[in-house]
């Protein structure tokens, strides 16, 4: 699969083999991230999702963007709630939704349009939920605003998360 705006990017399913590499990557942006006074990730700086960024690779729901064989981006879609979910959400019984976890581009990618890409494959590319659904942290203006950008609807804010949602089967 490719991206669209460059196909010298390829994505696909992250493998165990790439466990090790997209926490490193995910650290790299933690840090980056607080040195630009981002308030994001600072958790994963001491390891604390490791455990789950490994299950979600097991699970084959964590992807790679790849540029020359270098992992460049990473997302997780789930396709059910997790605890995190479940606490900003609240429980999905009727389980219509895909909740997006952890999209993270490289800072030299960054401002060139692939995160708008990315969410554009992921619509493309799941027809059988109606909702993707993520959150953010609420004072992060500039995140807030990409995914209102990106035709995401802010519908709630829960312990100090934004929490977006963009219907699927709309056209």
């Amino acid at each position: 699969m490719n991206l669209d705006y460059d196909e010298s990017f390829n994505i696909k399913i992250a493998t165990n083999e790439d466990s090790s590499k997209i926490i490193k990557m995910l650290k790299q942006i933690a840090l980056w991230m607080k040195d630009n006074e981002i308030n994001k990730w600072k958790f994963l700086l001491d390891g604390g999702e490791d455990a789950e960024i490994e299950q979600a690779v097991s699970n084959q729901e964590t992807y790679i963007v790849l540029k020359d064989n270098d992992i460049v981006a990473t997302f997780t879609l789930l396709s059910k709630q997790s605890e995190w979910d479940r606490h900003i959400w609240g429980e999905d019984i009727s389980s219509t939704s895909f909740y997006l976890h952890r999209l993270a581009i490289i800072p030299p990618y960054m401002k060139k349009g692939m995160g708008r890409s990315i969410l554009a494959l992921i619509q493309n590319n799941i027809s059988d939920k109606e909702y993707l659904q993520l959150d953010c942290v609420a004072d992060n203006i500039k995140l807030n605003n990409f995914y209102k950008n990106n035709e995401f609807e802010l519908v709630g804010l829960t312990d100090g998360h934004s929490k977006y949602q963009k219907n699927m089967k709309k056209n």
